[in-house]
């Protein structure tokens, strides 16, 4: 049986709409931007599809325009470390891509996904060239740090609603995720495959949130209706 084509061998040039989606274009000059779009390169992961994977050169840096990735990593026992999930409007290795380096992490689509790329010479281009794409990065380089400090503090706590609001409350981040806006979409056993507990726990957790009034079950996601608590959680 032939093999199916890889995430970058069905890449594709980007549509207006998908071009539309990606938030850094906005910020560059009308020449800026003439120059960039044509560069741009989407592909449509399935479920399990890989989009980086650890040890591999660094060639595109990418982000979502639809759907919702997972990044992680392989401990040396085997077992499986999640960083966060990353849903519309997130773009992810910027530093990766600074210093042309090899990931040292896996992103992989959880649901069929639409990824946006461009080329590591265009991304450099880019910061020589761009200051409203310099802030863009800075910007995110700031906001990932915070994040990863944060995702410290979640591993350290043992309380199950606490890791499922805070990990809820990451991917409402309006600067890192701004194509989330009010509501995610995404399944509960999405969200236990980010969190790292079953489905079953994970509902009772939305239910004791939604109760609270920080979040309300719709179908296929949630709307935050108070991300100042699911922030606070367990503080």
């Amino acid at each position: 049986m032939a093999q199916a084509p890889s995430v970058y061998q069905r890449r594709r040039s980007a549509t207006p709409a998908e071009l539309a989606a990606i938030p850094w274009l906005a910020l560059l000059t009308p020449s800026e931007r003439k120059r960039i779009e044509s560069q741009v390169v989407v592909s449509d992961p399935m479920p399990g599809d890989y989009v980086c994977r650890m040890g591999r050169q660094a060639t595109f840096w990418f982000g979502v325009v639809e759907g919702l990735l997972k990044m992680s990593t392989d401990s040396a026992s085997g077992r499986t470390i999640t960083f966060t999930g990353v849903p519309p409007g997130g773009w992810f290795g910027e530093g990766t891509a600074i210093k042309r380096e090899t990931y040292r992490y896996n992103i992989m689509a959880l649901r069929h996904s639409v990824v946006a790329g461009i080329p590591v010479d265009t991304f450099h281009w880019l910061l020589d060239n761009s200051i409203g794409f310099n802030r863009f990065v800075m910007n995110q380089l700031n906001e990932r740090l915070a994040q990863f400090i944060e995702a410290r503090e979640i591993d350290r706590s043992t309380d199950p609603d606490v890791r499922v609001a805070r990990n809820l409350a990451t991917l409402f981040n309006p600067t890192l995720y701004p194509g989330v806006g009010e509501v995610l979409r995404i399944t509960q056993q999405e969200l236990a495959y980010l969190v790292g507990l079953s489905r079953q726990r994970v509902n009772v957790a939305l239910n004791r949130l939604e109760e609270q009034g920080a979040i309300r079950i719709e179908y296929g996601g949630m709307r935050v209706l108070h991300l100042a608590a699911l922030r606070a959680s367990g503080t």
